[in-house]
């Protein structure tokens, strides 16, 4: 066995992260276990096969885990995070919260984490803008906070744990996928392992391989990309003292040449410095230990004692697949996109990914909904995902600024922002990730297509709910909430639809209202209606992912066709 672990190891991927210093983080390591198709020789069939225990592997895992959908994931490592890099994604927005909550993980993230809702902008050593996210309508009612920094690793961790509490899923380390082919019975993938070669087929193949994903090449994949020549350096450190617990960024920092420089707090009292190099930087040289340290110094000053926990270059990229579902594969988190990190858009649209096809392949796999709910995937999820690249290119471009207008423009909008409050909006550092509005979808009604916050309610007994104990009640069915009173005629309908659909209904009722149904709750604050996006006597037909599907007043047959719309099964209702 030595020595085939030793050939193993010989022939794993290998990051792109080069020149890495530091004392490092210690990652935990999993086992190798046979599996059972080496054991016995025949190839075994699995509903739903995972390729990457990443960040959106991992989600998916767990979500199908608690929609109670059996599943194979395989990760050709040993442990979460990757071996000798950095932290990677380390800012978690409020829509990724909300998932976790819903998955049972938040409160260690939560615990572990550091939370923060200011930001602030510096041009030279002029503060040009700042934000308080609290104060925004748009974060300010869900029960997780606007953001919580904490590395990328600790997620991943806390994940693995949590699917391997709630069981159903087989976590496979040290198994790399070399080949992969499809039909229309089935998609067939090749493994090899420390223990020799297997098969195995599956029904629905999910690629979370990250940015050099081989399914790409396997399947054909177009892809739409761009790739500057920004150059970065990271460093993540620990202080003896302190920084601010803020979001601090420098559009023109005079401590590295007037280049842009980020800091945040993680866990474990670590910074995470990001400082911009010239586009001919030696990647080698910017990252040595003694050079980093005098950067940190002239930031810092030369009596701040510092210990570099990891340091290393980046250089960032935008790319898209331009189909997210080829055949019985679907692409998602980094092997479907990459952003650059500007406003948290990276991880986090992969975690948002992993929650939109969870509910959907359990609802197909469990015949709630026909295959062609899977088709909204790409819709929703593409949309997503171009709107992403398209707002962290804009962000790369004001950061470095090509000569002639958007080099003009950039000094401008800061020399305007240094005195009014109007040009601090044309600043451009990063526009916070929020969770992404769903236009061309083939399961939401133009009506719908919006997040729906994890705000508070009351129970019928006064105590305190959310919109997630509402949805994990709902068990992986189509959530009704219908505001007000409909009248007995309405409150019929929808009696006779519940009994005929994959739906939960509720009736929110305010604070004195009476109930004309036994499943009800109260909004007296009008949170919940607010969140659902809808005013007065009215009803929103929610999905799993916490997306408002449809909207609508009267109960009638719009509630009908909105149900059929959500569930891919507009065509055949018709």
């Amino acid at each position: 066995m030595d020595e085939l672990r030793t050939g193993w190891a010989d022939t794993t991927f290998r990051n792109g992260y080069e020149f890495t210093q530091g004392s490092g983080y210690q990652l935990p390591e999993y086992p190798f276990v046979a599996p059972a198709e080496l054991r016995t020789g025949q190839s075994a069939h699995h509903p739903v096969v995972i390729v990457g225990a990443g960040l959106a592997g991992l989600t998916l895992a767990c979500a199908l885990a608690r929609y109670g959908v059996a599943a194979v994931l395989l990760d050709e490592d040993n442990t979460v995070g990757v071996k000798g890099a950095a932290s990677r994604g380390i800012c978690y927005t409020q829509k990724s919260l909300e998932i976790f909550h819903r998955l049972g993980v938040y409160e260690r993230i939560a615990r572990k984490g550091i939370q923060w809702s200011v930001g602030r902008t510096f041009a030279g050593h002029d503060e040009v803008y700042s934000f308080d996210l609290r104060q925004q309508a748009g974060y300010n009612l869900s029960s997780q906070p606007p953001f919580i920094n904490i590395q990328q690793f600790y997620i991943e961790g806390y994940l693995v744990e949590r699917i391997q509490d709630l069981g159903g899923i087989d976590l496979r380390w040290q198994n790399r996928v070399t080949a992969f082919e499809q039909d229309e019975r089935r998609a067939t993938l090749s493994v090899t392992t420390p223990a020799g070669d297997y098969r195995l087929t599956a029904d629905h193949v999910i690629d979370a391989t990250g940015s050099h994903s081989p399914f790409r090449r396997w399947v054909g994949a177009s892809v739409t990309a761009r790739k500057g020549d920004d150059r970065w350096c990271i460093a993540d450190v620990r202080f003896t003292r302190h920084p601010p617990v803020e979001r601090h960024t420098w559009i023109e920092a005079p401590f590295n040449e007037n280049r842009a420089v980020w800091q945040h707090l993680m866990g474990d009292d670590v910074w995470r410095i990001d400082y911009q190099m010239p586009p001919d930087a030696d990647p080698e040289q910017v990252s040595r230990e003694d050079v980093v340290r005098e950067r940190l110094a002239r930031q810092f000053g030369a009596d701040c004692e510092v210990e570099i926990v990891w340091v290393g270059p980046y250089a960032y990229r935008s790319e898209c697949v331009d189909a997210m579902r080829h055949g019985r594969l679907f692409f998602m988190g980094d092997a479907a996109k990459v952003v650059s990190p500007f406003g948290a858009r990276g991880g986090n649209t992969g975690i948002a990914d992993a929650d939109n096809l969870a509910w959907k392949l359990a609802a197909v796999l469990q015949g709630r909904a026909p295959p062609r709910l899977l088709d909204s995937y790409h819709d929703e999820r593409h949309e997503a995902a171009c709107q992403n690249v398209l707002v962290t290119n804009r962000t790369a471009r004001f950061l470095r600024p090509a000569d002639g207008m958007e080099r003009v423009f950039r000094t401008a909008a800061l020399g305007l922002a240094r005195q009014y409050p109007f040009a601090r909006q044309l600043v451009n550092t990063g526009r916070m990730a929020v969770a992404n509005t769903y236009t061309r979808s083939c399961a939401c009604d133009p009506t719908g297509g919006q997040s729906v916050q994890n705000v508070s309610f009351h129970w019928s007994d006064g105590t305190t709910g959310l919109v997630n104990d509402l949805l994990l009640w709902a068990e992986g069915r189509l959530l009704l909430l219908v505001f007000g009173d409909p009248g007995r005629a309405g409150l019929a309908r929808v009696r006779e639809l519940v009994q005929a659909a994959p739906l939960r209904c509720v009736q929110v009722l305010g604070a004195t209202d009476a109930p004309g149904a036994l499943e009800h709750v109260r909004d007296p604050k009008g949170h919940l209606q607010g969140a659902c996006h809808v005013f007065g006597h009215a009803w929103a037909l929610l999905r799993p992912d916490a997306y408002v599907a449809a909207t609508g007043e009267a109960i009638n047959a719009g509630v009908v066709d909105a149900v059929a719309c959500a569930l891919g099964a507009r065509e055949e209702a018709a």
